[in-house]
Formats: C-alpha cells, structure tokens, sequence
C-alpha cells in the first residue's frame, strides 16, 4: 500500500492529516493468508480493509504509538514520518471503526455509529420518523440498541458542510456542556454520510409546542415561560463568556430550542456556530439565520457578533410571551411582532401583547421581560446588553432604565432606525465621523439598578 498524506496537521493536538491520495494492492494477499506479520487476513476482513479505504479517502488520525496498529501488507510503502500503514488492530467482537473514522480523534468521548444501525434505528429513515428539517439537514426519531429514544441529524449535502467543518462541530460539541444545551451522543462516517445523533427531547421545538397549529399554550403557564426565557439565556451566557473560545450561535430561534418532559429548554444546532475569535467581527460572507430573527447588522453586513444572537433571543423572548411566531405579520395593519411590541411599549400599552392563553401573570414580571426583549433588539448592537447582564435582567427584580432604550432595528428598515436611535444619544455620546463607529462602538449598554425585594 502507497500513501501521501500533508504533513501539516489538521489538528495538531490530535495528529489529524489530510491524505492526498493513496493506492492500495491485494496482488499479495491470498485467500485466508498474508505476509503481514504472519498474521491470517480472511476474506470478510479483506471486505472490511477495501471498505474502510473507500470510505475513508479524505482523513484520518495518524497515531504517535503504531503498537495499536499493524501493516497489513509486506509490499506496504511507508515514510519515516508515518508510524502505521492501514487499519487500527481490534479486539474480537470490536468496531474496527471505534479507533477513529475520517480523522474523528479517538480520545474524544463520543460514539462512532455504522450507518446500517441508524438506519435500523430510524426504520430506514422513514417519513412516520421524520421530526424537523432545517438547512442542515433532517432529524429523524430513532430507537438504538439499548433502548434510548434519539435524534438522528442527517447533514444535507446542500448545507456546504464539507469534512473539515463536520469534524469542527463534532470536535466543539463534544467539549461544550451545559445544563441547557442539546447533548450529542455520537455520529456517523461512512461513505458520504454525515450524521449527528442527538439527546432526544420529548416535548419537540418550541415553536410546535407554543407557536405551532396544534400547540396547547394552557400548558404554558408564566412559570413555565419564564423558566424557558432564563433556560435559554443561560445557554446562550455559557456559549459567550463562560468557555475558553465563545461561540456565536448564528440562528437563535423557536425552532432551534428543543425541550424536555419538564419543558426544559435545550438550545440545538449550537455546534454549526462557528468560533468566534475577539480579533474577527466578520465571520462569514454566507448569512445563516432565519428571517424575522436576524439582526439588521447580520443580514444586511453579515457583521456576526455576540450581538446578533443578543438580538434574536429578544424577539424570541417575545414570541414566548405573545404566543406569536415573528415571522408572521400582526393582525391587519402588516407589522412584524417585533415592530407590534416597540408601538404598545410607546404607547403605554405593552400589556396588550401579552398571550391571553396564559392565565394568571405576576404583572411586573412580565413587563420587566418584555422590556428587556426591547433592550436585547435595539438597533444599534453596542447598546444591547451582554447575555450575563440578561440573566440578571430576568431573574432577578430589578428596575430598567427605560431612559436607556432606543428604537429597535428592522431588516426592511435597518438605516433610518439606526439613525434614530443613535441621534437620540447625541448630546451623551461622542460619534466618530465613521458611520459604523456611531453605531457599533461609540455607545453603551444599559444601566440596570437592582431593587430590595419587597
């Protein structure tokens, strides 16, 4: 067997290698025997080498130690760079997969899945286990061997997630744990087959339970509301400040937050946000997110920052409270929820957006997340607040400085609502003659001041 692989590590800390090409002979093996080592070959384990070639032709992790490793033919071409030439050495009755697919590092706590056992698992991905499709793919229902419901994640190949990416999401993912994040269980390499398999979440997304046609929002009390808006800030505080590279979640919406039978939410697709470094602010040219969440800035700029997913927690915030999605226009006057919210808050009326659906609400409460939904949306993404400074915003009885809040910002009209709300700042703040600068870095968050509880 010939290999060319590129000496520079895709991953360094897990020695991950790009092969270039390869060639592999069985002229040398015969039926049941190889010079390897005088190790027996068989036919079916024959099968399982060209099986692994073929399927594994762009990547794979080239160990330090070849102990684990053996060569399978004695016309094998190695460098001295290489200590290994074909497939890891298992165990009897082991995954010749587990050692590591496709460059996937071994030492990650993950479960390789064969794709002939999802398939298994999801009655050969049927419609009847269909649950969701979103850019990245379809999620499917499925039951693994020992029992356990799971989401099946199957990457679309029109999602542009080549290796390089798939092997980010799964390397971020696995290291990346939180109370109220979607846990990844395993994954699947083989062929062209990309698959996450998911924690599954019993009471589905968000927006099916309260924003869908067949919702019961009676089963959504405040404390139930509220419970989720904390739940899913939480998540989002982690995701920015609290692990070593914070990440951006690119598409914070109803149907990305996933809940369980306590209606506990879960934010998913966390892992196909990209690592934000604090030098960057533009990530990438490709805008991902769903219209009526993105912020203006995002969409219009593709300028991604913490800020972006600030923005799109608050209209989610609103949806929750108003029971409405926001990607459809409010009653006969066309205005989007957001736009709704901003003219009750003007109007002294923003008890009007609250879902009659709910019952019985703590008043002050409720308003107090309402306003802060508005802080998270204002047009000019400085003045937004951090994600921990939300979490206090919600938990905690304070009192908002609403002398602070400007107009929020719209994607049909992202230039003049910017230009509002940042002209209304004039006599406090010194602008730059930068247009960006006036609206991304010359003004400040919001100032909170906590109350003694009554």
């Amino acid at each position: 067997m010939e290999l060319a692989y590129d000496k520079s590590p895709v991953n360094s800390n897990n020695n991950i290698h790009w092969i270039m090409a390869w060639t592999l002979s069985i002229d040398a093996i015969t039926s049941g025997q190889s010079s390897c080592k005088g190790q027996g070959v068989n036919q079916p384990l024959l099968r399982t080498i060209q099986q692994y070639w073929i399927q594994c032709n762009i990547c794979i992790t080239i160990p330090e130690d070849s102990s684990s490793h053996v060569e399978v033919y004695n016309t094998a071409t190695t460098t001295e760079d290489m200590s290994w030439c074909c497939i890891p050495k298992s165990k009897k009755g082991e995954n010749p997969y587990s050692h590591g697919v496709s460059g996937i590092p071994t030492e990650k706590n993950i479960r390789l899945f064969s794709y002939s056992e999802l398939r298994s698992a999801t009655e050969n991905f049927s419609r009847g286990n269909k649950i969701g499709r979103g850019g990245f793919g379809t999620v499917y229902k499925g039951t693994i061997r020992n029992g356990r419901d799971v989401a099946v994640k199957v990457l679309s190949a029109e999602s542009r997630q080549g290796i390089r990416e798939f092997l980010t999401e799964i390397d971020v993912i696995t290291n990346v744990k939180h109370p109220n994040l979607v846990e990844l269980i395993g994954c699947c390499v083989e062929a062209n087959n990309r698959i996450l398999v998911y924690e599954y979440l019993e009471n589905s997304s968000l927006d099916r339970a309260l924003l869908g046609s067949n919702s019961e929002p009676a089963n959504f009390t405040w404390s139930v509301r509220s419970a989720i808006c904390i739940g899913i800030a939480k998540g989002l505080a982690y995701l920015h400040e609290e692990i070593a590279s914070p990440i951006v979640h690119r598409d914070i919406k109803a149907s990305n937050i996933l809940l369980d039978k306590l209606y506990n939410p879960k934010i998913g697709d966390f892992g196909l946000a990209k690592l934000f470094p604090d030098n960057i602010t533009h990530i990438s040219t490709r805008v991902a997110g769903t219209t009526g969440y993105l912020a203006p800035e995002y969409a219009w700029h593709g300028q991604l920052t913490k800020r972006a997913d600030i923005y799109s927690f608050g209209v989610l915030v609103l949806e929750i409270i108003s029971g409405k999605s926001s990607s459809r226009s409010l009653l006969a006057d066309d205005k989007i929820l957001l736009e709704k919210a901003w003219e009750l808050h003007e109007a002294g009326k923003l008890k009007e957006l609250v879902d009659p659906e709910m019952g019985d609400y703590p008043e002050e409460e409720v308003l107090r997340y309402t306003k802060t939904a508005l802080f998270c949306t204002q047009a000019a993404a400085a003045r937004r607040p951090s994600m921990p400074q939300v979490v206090t915003m919600l938990s905690k009885p304070i009192r908002i400085n609403e002398r602070e809040m400007t107009a929020p910002g719209y994607i049909h009209d992202y230039k003049s609502t910017v230009s509002k709300a940042t002209s209304s700042s004039n006599s406090r703040f010194k602008h730059s003659t930068s247009e960006t600068s006036d609206m991304f870095s010359t003004v400040v968050p919001p100032t909170v001041s906590e109350m003694s509880p009554r």
